[in-house]
Formats: C-alpha cells, sequence, structure tokens
C-alpha cells in the first residue's frame, strides 16, 4: 500500500473544526479571503484559485502573477505585471482585502542596497497593479527594511510582519510588526519586535490556529526554517523546532503557508542553494512532513512569494448519483472500464459486448472522505481508489483511510467540459492513463499530462 503520513479521519476533523471558536481563522484571515478553518473541497459550480506574485529569478525588477486549482500546477496569467517606480520588487506578499482589492507589500531595494521603505501596490483583479507608496518603516538607525508578509488577525485587523536590521550590524535581522490604523492601509502603528524569535531571523511568515499563533522564519545563521508558537501576535514566541526539523533542508527561505481543500496544510518555501521552488505537505498540524518537491513550471523561474486562496465561481459541475462514463480527452475512442477491479481504458464502442459497456458506466456519488468531492461505484457497490497508485476497485471497508483514497476533487481539464480527477489525500496528484492504465501520478505541469489526465463525462453506455 502507498505510504501516507498519519491522519485522522475526516470525520473527526470537521468536527474539531465546528468546535473551534469563530476567531479560529485560517492564516489568520478573514472568511471567503485566503481560506476558513473548515478546509473543504469547492462546491459544485465553484473552484478553488491559488494565485501568487513572485519576483523571478533573472529580473527582481517586475513580477509575474500566476493562479493554480490545486496548488501545485501554477500556470501564468500576466507576465511583467507589475513593475514599480524604483524599479525594485523583492519578496511580494499578497492577500485581498475586505474592500474586494488586492494588495502587495514589497521590498523596494536589492539585497546589496540599504533600504529603509516597503512598497505597496493595489488591483482590482490581480493582474493590472497600481502603485501606491513607499512607506519608511520608522526605527530608529534601520538600515534594512525586507521581506514585509500580510497577516490579518481574527479581529480583522491588517498587519505586515517585517525584517528589519540597524545600521551598526547591518546583517542582523529582526522580525517586527506594524498594525493597519486606517482601512484604506496608509497609516501604520510604531513596529513592535515580535518577543522570542529573537535577531537573526528573518522572512517571518505567522499562521494562526484557533488562538495560537504558528511562526515560520529562517534562521539567517543555520539556514533553516525554523518553527515556534506564541499565544499572542507579538509573542513571546517559543522556538521548538530547529535544524532540519521537517527534512526541507539548509538555505531555505521565504516560507508561506496556506490550507489547501482536503484541510492539510501547505508549506512553500524558496530553494534559494539550489534553484529549486519546494512544497511540503502536513496533515497533523505542522508536527511531520512529507518530503518536499520541486514545484512544477515555475520552479526555477518564481522566487518568495506568498499565496492567497479564494473560492471563485465557475469549477466543475457533475451531478452526483447520475450513471456515467468517461472519455479520455486524447484518445477519444477510449473509455474508464474495470477490468479485472483495475481501471484501464481499452477502446470502448457501440458495438462493444454489453458487458463490456456495464464495465465502462460508473455511479457518481458525493466523495466518500467529502461530499464536496465525488466517488465513483461500480455495478457491484465497489468504489474506484488508488491502491499502491493505481486504480482499482474495492468494498468499501468503513476507514478513514479507504474513504480519503476513494475520494476525488474535480478540476477543470484541458478541453472543453473535460474533467481532471484530482486525490484528496495526495494533492497534486491526479487520476492519469498511462500505457492505456488509470494510475495516481503527481503533476509535472506539462500539458501532456493535462490532457492525460483529462475526462469527458458522458452519458453511460449502460
Amino acid at each position: 500500500m502507498s505510504t501516507r503520513p498519519p491522519t485522522p479521519s475526516r470525520r473527526a476533523l470537521l468536527r474539531a473544526m465546528a468546535a473551534l471558536p469563530a476567531s479560529a481563522l485560517v492564516l489568520g484571515e478573514l472568511p471567503g479571503l485566503l481560506g476558513t478553518a473548515a478546509a473543504a473541497a469547492p462546491p459544485s459550480g465553484s473552484a478553488t484559485r491559488y494565485t501568487i506574485v513572485p519576483f523571478l529569478d533573472s529580473d527582481d525588477g517586475t513580477v509575474n502573477v500566476y493562479e493554480s486549482d490545486d496548488a501545485t500546477d501554477f500556470r501564468l496569467v500576466r507576465s511583467s505585471a507589475y513593475t514599480p517606480p524604483a524599479n525594485r520588487i523583492r519578496d511580494a506578499s499578497v492577500f485581498k482585502h475586505t474592500d474586494g482589492s488586492y494588495y502587495l507589500t514589497y521590498t523596494t531595494h536589492t539585497w546589496q542596497d540599504v533600504s529603509t521603505t516597503i512598497g505597496f501596490a493595489r488591483s482590482s483583479d490581480r493582474v493590472n497593479w497600481t502603485f501606491l507608496y513607499d512607506y519608511t518603516v520608522p526605527i530608529a538607525n534601520l538600515s534594512r527594511a525586507w521581506a514585509p508578509e500580510w497577516f490579518v488577525d481574527g479581529d480583522g485587523s491588517v498587519n505586515v510582519i517585517v525584517s528589519c536590521s540597524t545600521a551598526d550590524n547591518e546583517w542582523i535581522f529582526t522580525p517586527y510588526v506594524m498594525k493597519a490604523t486606517d482601512s484604506g492601509l496608509t497609516a501604520w502603528s510604531s513596529p513592535t519586535a515580535l518577543s522570542g524569535i529573537g535577531a537573526n531571523h528573518i522572512d517571518t511568515y505567522i499562521v494562526r490556529i484557533g488562538t495560537t499563533y504558528h511562526a515560520f522564519t529562517k534562521n539567517e545563521t543555520a539556514k533553516y526554517i525554523e518553527y515556534g508558537t506564541a499565544s499572542s501576535l507579538t509573542g513571546p514566541y517559543t522556538i521548538s523546532k530547529t535544524g532540519d526539523w521537517a527534512g526541507w533542508g539548509s538555505y531555505r527561505e521565504g516560507p508561506s503557508v496556506v490550507r489547501l481543500d482536503n484541510g492539510a496544510w501547505r508549506i512553500f518555501f524558496d530553494g534559494y542553494g539550489d534553484g529549486t521552488y519546494y512544497y511540503s505537505d502536513s496533515r497533523d498540524t505542522f508536527a511531520t512532513w512529507t518530503a518536499p518537491k520541486a514545484l512544477p513550471v515555475i520552479s526555477g523561474t518564481a522566487r518568495h512569494f506568498t499565496v492567497v486562496k479564494e473560492t471563485v465561481p465557475g469549477g466543475v459541475t457533475l451531478p452526483a448519483n447520475v450513471s456515467r462514463s468517461f472519455r479520455s480527452a486524447n484518445y477519444t475512442t477510449r473509455y474508464w472500464q474495470e477490468q479485472s477491479s483495475l481501471l484501464n481504458l481499452p477502446v470502448v464502442t457501440g458495438s462493444s459486448t454489453t458487458a463490456a459497456k456495464q464495465a465502462s458506466s460508473f455511479t457518481v456519488v458525493p466523495g466518500l472522505a467529502d461530499s464536496g468531492a465525488f466517488s465513483f461505484r461500480d455495478a457491484s457497490g465497489n468504489y474506484l481508489r488508488h491502491y499502491d497508485f493505481r486504480g482499482r476497485f474495492d468494498a468499501d471497508d468503513g476507514t478513514s483511510t479507504f474513504a480519503e483514497d476513494a475520494t476525488f476533487v474535480a478540476r477543470t481539464g484541458s478541453a472543453t467540459g473535460s474533467v481532471r480527477f484530482e486525490s484528496y489525500n495526495y494533492p497534486g496528484h491526479y487520476l492519469r492513463h498511462y500505457d492505456y492504465q488509470l494510475r495516481l501520478d503527481v503533476t509535472d505541469g506539462t500539458d501532456l499530462f493535462r490532457q492525460d489526465s483529462s475526462f469527458v463525462p458522458v452519458s453511460a453506455w449502460a
């Protein structure tokens, strides 16, 4: 059986989430902006959208805009979407405000320069950006203000976490927090150092769950991303995880954390030491993490970004409790078919046998692990699930593991009317055909993979 990190049952997770107070906001952000506490697959007619606005490895004078529906396969929306007046933009952090606009804050200079300001820009559509202002961080003897990160607290207050150094030791950074004192984000409180994290930490990213603040911060001496918690935004934080505690390696920076549709947490970080951008997932609230993987398509191009997550109109509409057949989007005479309990992709035509047509017809039902997702039942009552990364049909044994193995999130496919089915418990992995077998493979971001993993729901053969 495929290896997986420990995971509580989905039903237990939902019960625990329901028991959280209203202030228990994912990422400390407002519902409907970057995610909500009860993470789940998007409802029919809606889609999840993740947006990033990174500067480029080849050019720190502009940013690109990318989006993804699965937090893995990011596609370019617009290149060179914003160039600030100072012609420098690094470490851009993005969020969506209650006024409906998107905001960037960013480092305004190269790493070599003295930099006492952070920049701000605004957009109504994530694509077209307008410069707002450069803000001088009011710290005495300031040398550098780097890597500002948005944080919206449970009371709705908008904050920026910024890493600052002073002229007496210009390469020793300390994280500070500034709170917006007006709704237009033009006035800020005096910076307050985050107690307990200490000097020589940079790129501090904070997530709030319930009443606990979770900080991910780069130790500039060790070059590892460390982890600590506090009961207040300003601390004191207790750094409990140091060194290579999560298996991510060293020379890592720019952590950004977001909740996925299945309730897991994903961290993105810049592997500047080897020129790779990574992601890693946790199903147990940051205790253990999956092995880091290179982010397809943009790894090696994008640098230091954060993520805004939204539920938007669109997505896939796939009526449940209806019998369907599924045609390959790029091999249009081939259909899903159960053969000896395995899911394959043979040719099916009107002259095929009745048995073949019946084996190519499946009842679409609400997902066993999440009713916003889907499961597929054959004529005998068995469910399609992945086992050792192979599509197969088995009887439901009532376990949460089976429920998650048999649940798939519908994502928009490569062709008109087509659907891609992402594994619920292996985000970024899709049912795709390979050698006319249906397997569960991680996306590589190529058009071929998207075509091989796209299927058109049609009226059932039988």
